[in-house]
């Protein structure tokens, strides 16, 4: 079997082998882990890279060389030299200032300064925090106490045969105190060490005791255990566990955090250096347009109708109307972008348009669905959360299991004693008296319905994450599929969309050499010279789409496999509560 079966198999069952002692329903859920593992793994195993091939699709078009260096130059991304795109007035109605930006800038800032990021960034410190709070339970407790009680009371004399017994009242002072410390103990017991005081100065008239006034001492050692239910270090730990899993599902929610801004920002980017292409493209059709409408009302003493002449007007707005909604278009994608950075020099109530520096490359690559769908169980967020959640639910079912079982606890302690006159004797006496006590307590519930009721409940649940498990596994691989099944669709598109490009340039193209050679034309042909300057434009428009999706579709590969921390060189830091909560981190820089 494949790497993520061998590796990520035996790490679902460990993390299901949570209740102590087998039974029929916990073979099947482990073995339901296994099964859905090795059966989505199956039909990949001994499967090499296969590269992603296309097909020259200008070549069979028989255009020469020479043209085709006239076409390449006449549209397509490199005809545009460093041209920048058309920009309209901002909201003040200043002239446009831009910014180019490339995308190790986007990831840097993304990484550093975007908000959704720096949130999630709290939980894994939060958890931290929460974690250490659960195993504190387990630390020495001091604990101490005293009180002062001056005592002036009446009380009966009882008389025996006409004499009575004692005095009618009573005078004392007592200062009684206790220091002690107690732990409670991974085997669900707890451990007391426990001294007490007590300093008694009698002042009754007509009573009197020895010593007078008197230090009572005593130290106690005692343990409670319990010996059925509450017993055990997995039950008494349980809580510990079960907060370092929120731990590590809080760095598992920040890694997801993470990968979901980066794959949103790399989208964007494209998206954004799509819009400027179009803008480009856009800005020439229109400057086409206008060429042509001149001509035609140029010939309006000849033969161009006026209708012909307010088509070819209409057409030419239309244009300038498809221009400013590109436009729109860029400076939306802009403030989308600079939303996700949040980088100060770019903020979002800034006017400045960010424009993309980088140029989408169709670099060749070979895709392996082996590969993929291996780093997208060992590194999608979804697949850990989804193990972290069986573990909770296992963690929880050996709980409610134990708390089937009656409460029996060992109770057990001894004290020795001492009494002294003051207490400085009390303290240096000897332990000649010594207490003993030993003891249990018994209790169940009579039918034991709702231990027995929270038992089934905890297994429904870990049953449930289970089944979420093998959902999210099956998710994954559809995603890892779809996403490499539009990679390759993609590539292949670039080369057919400049084939289509090529074609409708050499169609134009040979129009206008028409055009000059002819030193002629009619109206019919400049109506056809729109139309192909149309069909150009879209040819222009379906390319730079094509390798901007493609670069998306790279995005979302990496997003698939969980890889685009890798990808991008990012290492993903969880800081602590003392950096998070430093004055300088949640400073906001004017």
């Amino acid at each position: 079997m494949v790497r993520a079966t061998r590796v990520l198999g035996p790490l679902a069952l460990a993390m299901l082998a949570g209740c102590a002692g087998p039974d029929a329903t916990e073979d099947a859920l482990r073995q339901s882990i296994a099964t859905s593992v090795q059966r989505e793994m199956k039909p990949l195993t001994g499967v090499s890279p296969t590269p992603v091939a296309r097909a020259d699709q200008v070549a069979p078009l028989g255009i020469r060389a020479d043209i085709l260096k006239e076409l390449e130059s006449m549209a397509g991304p490199g005809s545009y030299g460093g041209v920048m795109p058309p920009l309209d007035v901002d909201l003040m109605g200043a002239s446009a200032s831009t910014v180019a930006v490339g995308m190790d800038r986007v990831v840097a800032s993304v990484v550093k300064n975007n908000l959704d990021v720096r949130t999630a960034q709290f939980a894994p410190a939060l958890a931290r925090e929460q974690a250490v709070s659960a195993d504190a339970a387990f630390d020495w407790v001091l604990y101490s106490d005293a009180t002062w009680n001056n005592v002036d009371r009446p009380s009966l004399v009882p008389i025996v045969g006409g004499v009575p017994l004692g005095v009618g009242s009573e005078q004392r002072q007592q200062v009684d105190s206790t220091l002690g410390v107690r732990k409670a103990l991974t085997s669900g017991g707890t451990l007391t060490v426990q001294q007490a005081l007590s300093y008694t100065d009698l002042t009754t008239n007509g009573v009197s005791y020895s010593p007078d006034p008197s230090a009572a001492m005593g130290v106690s050692l005692g343990i409670e255990q319990p010996l059925l239910r509450g017993a055990g270090r997995e039950v008494s730990t349980a809580q510990i566990r079960l907060a370092e899993n929120a731990q590590k599902s809080a760095v598992v929610d920040l890694r997801a955090k993470l990968l979901e801004r980066l794959t949103e920002a790399r989208r964007i980017y494209w998206r954004l250096a799509r819009a400027q292409q179009e803008l480009l493209i856009l800005q020439r059709l229109v400057d086409r347009g206008v060429q042509v409408r001149d001509q035609l009302q140029q010939r309006a003493a000849l033969d161009a109708t006026p209708a012909q002449i307010a088509d070819a007007s209409a057409r030419v707005e239309r244009r300038r109307a498809d221009l400013l909604r590109a436009q729109t278009r860029l400076r939306n994608t802009s403030d989308a972008l600079k939303s996700l950075m949040n980088d100060p020099e770019l903020t979002l109530g800034g006017e400045a348009i960010v424009l993309s520096s980088d140029p989408p490359i169709d670099a060749e690559l070979s895709i392996s669905a082996t590969e993929s769908v291996q780093s997208a169980l060992a590194g999608r967020p979804e697949i850990a959360r989804a193990l972290l959640d069986s573990d909770d639910a296992a963690i929880r079912q050996v709980v409610a299991k134990n708390g089937r079982l009656p409460k029996l606890n060992l109770n057990a302690g001894t004290t020795f004693s001492a009494l002294k006159d003051d207490v400085g004797s009390a303290y240096g006496a000897d332990a000649d008296f010594i207490d003993y006590v030993v003891g249990v307590t018994f209790e169940v519930p009579i039918g034991n319905r709702g231990p027995e009721a929270g038992e089934r409940a905890a297994r429904l649940d870990r049953a449930r994450a289970v089944l979420k498990y093998r959902e999210t596994l099956r998710r994954v691989v559809l995603d890892v599929k779809t996403a490499l099944q539009n990679v390759r669709t993609n590539y292949r598109l670039i080369e057919q969309t400049r084939a289509s490009r090529v074609a409708a340039a050499e169609v134009l193209r040979t129009l206008l050499v028409e055009k000059e050679t002819i030193r002629g034309y009619s109206v019919e042909r400049l109506d056809l010279e729109l139309s192909r300057q149309e069909s150009l434009a879209l040819a222009e428009v379906d390319e730079i789409a094509a390798r901007t999706d493609y670069q998306i579709s790279l995005a979302e590969l990496d997003a698939a496999t969980g890889g685009t921390l890798e990808r991008l060189g990012v290492s993903m830091e969880t800081p602590d509560a003392k950096e998070l909560l430093n004055p300088e981190a949640l400073r906001v820089e004017p």
